[in-house]
Order: C-alpha cells, then structure tokens, then sequence
C-alpha cells in the first residue's frame, strides 16, 4: 500500500488497539490484490495498444493513466451455474476523481467515443440522486454540490433515513451521516461540487442510448459490516475522532487540495485513512466494494451479453477493481460479495441472562443516535 498523505490528520495513523474484530465469514474468501500486484504493469501495454489501434482519439487518456482497456480473453472462467451468462466482450475503465472537473470532461469523452452498452457508475441506489443535482443552482438545490458518497439522497431526509435503516441498521445509519458531514467540510473548501464524472456520465449515457448500471454495494452494508468489524474500544474512539473532524477548523489548504484532486480519489483517501487508523475497516469499506464493482462490470444481469461495458470509478479503486477482474476464479455470487447480518441470539441470549445487557444497550444506542441524528440534521440544514 501506497504512503498515504496526512489528509486527515483527526485519524491516529498509530493508535493503540490494532486487533480487528473478524468479519461475520463470507461463504466465499474475497482476497485483497497481493503487494506486488501493480494493474498497470498487468494490463497497461496490451491497454494501450488496442486503444491506439481502436480509439486512437482516446490515446492521450491512456498515456496519462486515465483510462484502461480490458478484453474478455483476460477475465476468469464464467462458472458453470451461470452457463446462460454471456459476459461482455470488453470492459473500458474510467478512473476519475470526483471533485474534478476535469475527470467528467473525460468521461464525457471515452462515452461519446466507445458508445458502451451500459455505463457502470461507483454509486448504488442511495446515493444515485448526486446524478441528478444540477450544479448551476443556488440555494436548496445548490445545496446537492456539497453531496458526497456518504450522503442521504432521495425523496426526503426521512425517507432515506428510513431506507438506510432497512438496509443497514441504526448504526451504520448514525456513521454514515457522521462521515457525510465530515467529507462534506473537508470538500468544502475546494468550492467544486462533488460527483461531476457521474452527472455527465447520465447525461452522456442519455445520448448515446447506455443503460446506466449503479455498481457500487449498497452504503448501508457497507456501513454496517464496517462497524461490526470494530471492537467497542475502537468504535468509541472513531466515532470521537469524526465528530472533532467536524467541529474542528480545516487546515487543508488550497494548494494541497488542488495537489490531491490531480491524482487522487479523495473519497478513497479517506477509506484508507480510515483503514490505517483501524485495519478492520479495510476489508469492509475497500476490498469488498473493489470485488463488487468487478463483479457489477462483469457479470451483473445488466452486462449480460453487452458487447462494451464503460465503468466509471475513483482512480483509488483501480487496482482491486482490476485484480478482481482478472483473478476471478468465478465461485463468488452477489450474495457473497452483501454479507450477512449476526443472527439473533435468541432463547440462547435470554437462557444466561444476557439480554439484559443486550436491552440496556440498545436503549443508550437508539438514545444517543436519536440525538445525534437530529443535531447533526439541524447543522446540515442551517449548512455546514
């Protein structure tokens, strides 16, 4: 893993607990790229070349490692229960930062160019509404700028809230809103709205007639599976250090800003940051989502058969998203890759006295998000 700049310094690089709580076990093992897995030196000459040959208008995309070709002829065998499955022929890859402008003009670009089938997005159903935000509005519509991938979308704050909490429970929905505010402040800053590569992949994908495929795990689980990766130690300790990132003065200056935006995915950075200060994370909030947006790229119902499938992602997740791609040994289904809820204690729990502990606990857990959740909804209203 790459040295990662003091971005957020709220995160302790070397706190004192370092034993993760393990996951609830997939049925299947997702394995992380290994350290001398490098995506470039795997794929980048054969990339290049057929780019060159094909869209020679796109070279200059593919010089500066931007964008990145794919074939078939390189993915893991389709396994044998998915026999009617056809997957695409070929798989273009976009890596964007996503407060960049620039990221959406090339965007704009390779889909105007490749005229993709579908067009995979780094977004799920909850957060598909940064799509919709119209970036020349002021006021409650421009509000939607300071949208990020945390953020609450949809019809209305109670509504999404209610979805988050179907999907993911109380808890990860307090996180999520928690880290919402925290990247909204640190994006702030930057006075560009969040998430440009998308809206002008809808908009694009529109024109050429794509089919527009959210690829991305939903947030909820991803939340949630986090937050079960932690002691209570460390669950504490985070939820402290992102509410002094949130209270506390930004030192993130312009210049460093514009220096990330260039070449990072600042989302990424802050899962990585997030992954160094408690290692339990990085399966939960990096791997797992790399291996489901490969899996969404390649072998989702709505690429089935597609002749050329565009992915849209943050450059932070190239590497695993294309380690996944290539080092797919084809035993993982979409159930796999959501994860599974703890299952209940039942007559077990109560036969030894331990649902006590667990109602009293529930009762300070649903006290303290309740207010949590409503002062950090009246902050986000009167805006950040």
């Amino acid at each position: 893993m790459e040295t990662i700049r003091s971005t957020f310094p709220v995160f302790q690089t070397n706190p004192v607990f370092l034993t993760p709580k393990p996951l609830k076990p997939f049925k299947v093992s997702i394995k992380p790229p290994p350290p001398d897995f490098n995506f470039r030196s795997e794929i980048s000459d054969h990339s290049k070349a057929t780019i060159a040959k094909t869209h020679p208008e796109l070279l200059d995309l593919a010089e500066n490692g931007t964008l990145f070709f794919i074939d078939k002829s390189r993915f893991g065998p389709v396994p044998a229960w998915r026999t009617e499955f056809v997957e695409p022929e070929a798989i273009w890859l976009v890596g964007t930062t996503h407060i960049s402008q620039d990221s959406a003009l090339e965007v704009e670009r390779v889909v105007r160019a490749v005229k993709p089938d579908n067009v995979v997005v780094e977004l799920c159903r909850s957060r598909a509404g940064i799509m919709y935000a119209n970036a020349s509005m002021d006021g409650e519509a421009g509000q939607q700028l300071r949208s990020n991938m945390f953020s609450l979308t949809g019809t209305g704050f109670f509504g999404a809230v209610g979805r988050s909490i179907n999907l993911g429970g109380q808890t990860a929905l307090a996180l999520r809103v928690l880290l919402a505010v925290f990247s909204s402040k640190i994006s702030s800053d930057t006075n560009r709205p969040f998430g440009d590569e998308f809206r002008a992949a809808r908009k694009v994908s529109e024109e050429v007639g794509a089919q527009m495929v959210l690829g991305d795990r939903p947030i909820e689980i991803t939340l949630e599976r986090a937050w079960n990766s932690l002691n209570w130690t460390e669950k504490l300790s985070l939820v402290a250090s992102v509410v002094r990132g949130i209270t506390s003065p930004s030192d993130m200056s312009q210049n460093n800003l514009k220096e990330s935006s260039a070449s990072d995915d600042g989302t990424f950075q802050l899962y990585e940051q997030l992954s160094s200060s408690y290692p339990s994370l990085l399966q939960p909030l990096i791997h797992e989502r790399d291996t489901y947006l490969a899996w969404s790229l390649k072998r989702s119902k709505a690429v089935n058969k597609s002749k050329r499938v565009v992915g849209v992602i943050g450059k932070g997740h190239m590497n695993g998203v294309i380690y996944a791609l290539l080092a797919d040994l084809g035993d993982l289904r979409f159930r796999d890759l959501v994860g599974q809820r703890p299952s209940s204690q039942g007559t077990d729990a109560s036969s030894d006295g331990r649902w006590v502990v667990k109602l009293v606990q529930d009762l300070v857990r649903d006290t303290v998000i309740g207010t949590l959740l409503w002062a950090l909804y009246e902050q986000i209203k009167g805006g950040l």
